[in-house]
Formats: C-alpha cells, structure tokens, sequence
C-alpha cells in the first residue's frame, strides 16, 4: 500500500551547505559581479557610489562598497540578503533576480556584509552571509552582529548620512593567482583596480556622462578616483548610419503583444584616421569589440559579438558597433541572464536584424577595405624593380616593335605577328621612369581589369610595350600584398603578367582588339569572384622596408 505524502513532507529544502558553496560559480568575474552591486546602488538613487579595494598589511583583501542611496531599515535589509528576495516595487529597476547581491558577492569572497540606514539618526542595520557558518551549519543561517567603531567610521565616510555599505571579506577569489603577499601582490591589486573602473566606465557610461541626458547622473569612484565615462561609439567621430525609420525595432512577446527596442549603427573612423593615442583612449578597434551592444533601462549588459545575427567577426567589419536599447518590459522576450552580461535573440529577430542591418555590415567592411587599401597604396610596400630589372636585361623576349607613338591621340603604331605598322589604341606615356618603364602599379586603371598594356618612353620617343598593374583590383590587394615580402613572388608575377601583356600585343590587330579585351575582362573578373572571401591583409601582414 503507497503511503500518503503530507502537505509538509513535500516541502523538499536545497542543502544549505552545498548550494550556498554551489551558487559561487554562476558564471561572474570580479568585474561583472562589482557593476550587480553598482546596480542596486543607482537602483536605490545613490548619486555617489565609493568603491575602495584594500589589501591589508596581513594579506586579507577587503572591497567595499558605499552608496548614498536612500538606503534600509532592519526588515529590508534582511528581504535584501535574502536569497530570492521579493520583487522591487519598481519593474525598471536594475536589479532583477533578488539574486545579484548575493551571488556576485560570494562569487568573489566567502563572508559579505551590508550595512544600512535611511538617517543619519537611525541605527545602522547590519547582517552578514558567511559562507563557512552556512557549511558548519548546514543551515540558512545569517550572522547578526554589532556594527563596529571601524564600519561606523567607514560608513560615514562612503556612505554619508543615509545609504548601503556592501563589505567583502574572506575575498579568495579576488585576484586570479595566489599571490606571497609583497610588492607582486599589490601590483595585481592594483591592475585590478584599474581594469574595474574600465569595466563600469562602459558599463555605466550613461549614467557616468553628465552630458548624456538619456540617464540621471551618478558619480563613482574606484579607491578615490573618479571613473570617466567611456562611449564605445565614439560619437565625436563616428558615423550613425541607420535610417530614422530603421531605429525602432518591434518586438512580438510570447502572449502576441509588442514592445520596442531602439537601435542605432556606428562606423568608427579608420585607426589610420586617429593617432595611436586617440585610437587607444576613445575607438579601441579590434574584432572583439564589433557587433552588438546592448542596453537594459540604459545600463550595458553586453558588449561585442554578433549574436547570430551575423558571422563570426572578422576584421573588415570592425568599425561596425550596434547601439540596441531595450526596457524592463523585454526581458522576458530576450531571456536576460542572472549576471545581466547577456541575452539572447529570437531566431526569427536574428532574421529580421540581420535584413535589417545587412546594408551596413556591408557599408563598413567597403570602407574598412577602402581605407585599408588607400594606404597600402599609398604606402607602395610591393617592390616591382626585379621584374623590371630582369625584363631590361632579357632582350629576346617576344614582344611587338614599336615603330611610332603619339601621346595626344594615345595611339601606337607597331609591329607583331599579325603584320607592319598596326595601329593600335593604347595608353602612351611619356617621361616615365626609367626603374618602372616595363612594370608599374598604378591607380588610374577604372574599367576593373588586373592589368592594362601600355607604351611608354623616359623621354617623348623610342616607346616600349611595358603593362600596368592595378591597385584597386582584388588580387594586387590581396595576393600581391601579402607577397610583398617575397620577392621572388612578386617578381613571378610580375613577369607572368608582362607576358600576357606582350602576348595579346605581338598578337593583335584592330579586329582582334576587343577579343583580347574581353579575355582580361573574364579573367579579372573570374579573379574578383575566386578572392571574394579572401580578405584583405592586415597591417601586420605588410612587409616594411626593413623587411624586404
């Protein structure tokens, strides 16, 4: 016979000791657990939030946080560490889950504290989670204990009249690597400083902004020091280049209503359009940073990445970052996680952004290449002088003579395989270079062909058939410049090219003319279509003078 299962009996509480422990490893760095306590504190309309990290003479570690917010009393206290506290009163809110105080806190340290009042003449209240009492407990169990001379002292002067002190004691997690406590341990505490106030300078740069009006300002502070916002649009020099009409995106949520979230697209200058300096503090281009960032009731909760809506990131794109803003109302819909450090896209809002966005994912990888390529040009760091030294020393190559050429009707007469004084069209150059006569790159050359024959003098007379290359077409960008630090490679090429060049020439005749032209034609065109996917080299892969 099965037995009956009382009411009480089906009540089936977590291991304190093992969930507590459990809970620590819910996916947060020093980082992201820091910006959920700077969450509550510009929830609870603190307009100054002190953060102190402190390494003590006998290696303990100590992070406070102090808010002048308009702080707790005893029972709101006890609600806030609660695990799965009740739900705010305000749905914006940017505290979420009743989770963030105490999972990021013990993500980082085994014993935390918060301490509160909403007076200057109210007691502070003050309880503590120490995750060893939970473990020898096996129990829920907080610790209640007297507010000391020091935390009095401490509170006033983080906090002020009214506000929340958060303490991090027993910090095992703080930095990365054990440390023998001396000069190597303070240097890491403080790098840790300095890539925490990084971390909330884009994480809060709204809120950090005074002249951002989208939020309230509120000033924070990381061991005395202000934070500087930091804008990863760079809006001073980016360009915003989604429509009016394209910025607001319709959200269908899971009951058929609709919610909107804001967009925008910013292409960042070119880092050759910044000095190193500027590039450094306001764009800091690279593949990671590219994609979205996405902001919930104004705070960032991801930053980079493409979210499926695109490809992984590469570099021809990114210039590109997504400004996406959504409220409260979304959350739901784009299943935002405990740590706010992400969300996920529907596969059918994937589809639509990416319609939505694929004009300007393609905008900025043209002007990446565009750029990219006005200064490999401009740089000139493929050398063509050993093709041209080797064509001048090789007299019995076959080739057509030149008999006449007249620069202002750009026509040559010449000699081939075909017969005597052929009249041909062609490019006639005078006063040319004498290092550069048989093989020269070139930007002139605009119909898209690889290469252009052409007649060309140092002086006005005795022209020789010599080919032009050009700098824009896919293959000089792509091959010849990632060659530029073989020479022997570029020169190969070189002299395959002269040699169709002169072949077509000792071959042609004004009724073959257009059939030559469309030969280069296909192939330069075939070329383009094969080194579609191909992309452009890096600066790091361009050969400088030293290394040629």
């Amino acid at each position: 016979m099965t037995e009956l299962i009382t009411d009480q009996e089906m009540i089936n509480d977590p291991n304190a000791a093992r969930l507590i422990y459990g809970l620590r490893d819910t996916g947060y760095n020093v980082r992201t657990a820091a910006a959920d306590i700077v969450d509550n504190s510009i929830a609870a309309n603190a307009n100054i939030i002190n953060i102190t990290i402190e390494l003590l003479h006998d290696g303990r570690k100590l992070v406070h946080f102090g808010d002048d917010g308009h702080g707790m009393d005893a029972a709101e206290v006890r609600n806030a560490m609660r695990y799965g506290a009740d739900r705010r009163k305000e749905a914006k809110s940017l505290g979420k889950f009743g989770l963030g105080l105490k999972t990021a806190s013990s993500s980082v340290c085994k014993r935390y504290s918060v301490l509160s009042r909403k007076a200057a003449d109210e007691p502070i209240s003050k309880l503590t989670w120490d995750l060893d009492h939970v473990e020898r407990q096996n129990a829920w169990e907080m610790l209640s204990e007297p507010v000391s001379r020091d935390q009095n002292e401490l509170f006033d002067e983080l906090c002020g009249a009214s506000g929340t002190l958060v303490v991090w004691e027993n910090c095992d997690r703080l930095l990365s690597k054990e440390y023998t406590p001396g000069a190597k341990e303070q240097a890491a505490v403080k790098r840790l400083a300095e890539a925490l106030s990084k971390h909330i300078a884009l994480v809060f740069h709204r809120f950090l902004d005074s002249n951002d009006s989208r939020e309230r300002t509120v000033v924070i502070n990381v061991n005395g020091s202000p934070v500087k916002p930091w804008n990863p649009f760079y809006p001073e020099k980016s360009e915003q280049v989604l429509a009016p009409n394209k910025q607001t995106v319709l959200v269908e949520l899971f009951d058929g209503t609709e919610e909107e979230a804001q967009m925008k697209a910013w292409i960042l200058p070119h880092r050759r359009d910044m000095t190193k300096e500027e590039e450094a503090e306001y764009a800091r281009i690279s593949n990671r940073a590219q994609g979205f960032y996405v902001y919930r009731e104004g705070r960032l909760i991801q930053d980079g990445g493409w979210m499926e809506v695109f490809g992984a990131p590469e570099p021809h794109t990114s210039l590109l970052r997504i400004e996406f803003d959504f409220g409260h109302e979304l959350d739901e819909a784009f299943r935002i996680d405990v740590k706010k450090s992400r969300i996920l896209f529907h596969p059918d809002l994937e589809d639509g952004l990416r319609k939505l966005l694929q004009p300007v994912y393609r905008e900025a990888g043209q002007r990446y290449r565009r750029q990219s390529r006005e200064q490999a040009n401009k740089d000139g760091t493929v050398d063509h002088s050993s093709a041209n030294k080797n064509i001048a020393a090789t007299g019995n190559t076959a080739k057509p003579h030149v008999t006449g050429a007249d620069v202002n009707s750009q026509t040559a007469e010449i000699n081939n395989n075909r017969g005597q004084k052929i009249r041909i069209k062609a490019p006639v150059q005078n006063y040319v270079n004498a290092d550069s006569i048989h093989v020269e790159a070139v930007t002139s050359i605009t119909n898209g062909h690889l290469w252009e024959f052409a007649y060309r003098s140092t002086g006005s007379a005795e022209h020789v058939p010599g080919v032009l290359l050009n700098k824009h077409h896919d293959f000089y960008q792509k091959i010849y410049q990632r060659a530029a630090a073989n020479g022997y490679a570029v020169e190969g090429m070189d002299l395959l090219l002269y040699a169709f060049a002169m072949a077509e020439q000792n071959n042609t005749d004004p009724e073959l003319e257009p059939v030559f032209e469309d030969i280069r034609e296909e192939i330069s065109a075939n070329l383009r279509k094969l080194l579609r996917n191909v992309p452009d080299p890096e600066p790091a892969e361009l050969a400088d003078e030293e290394e040629r």
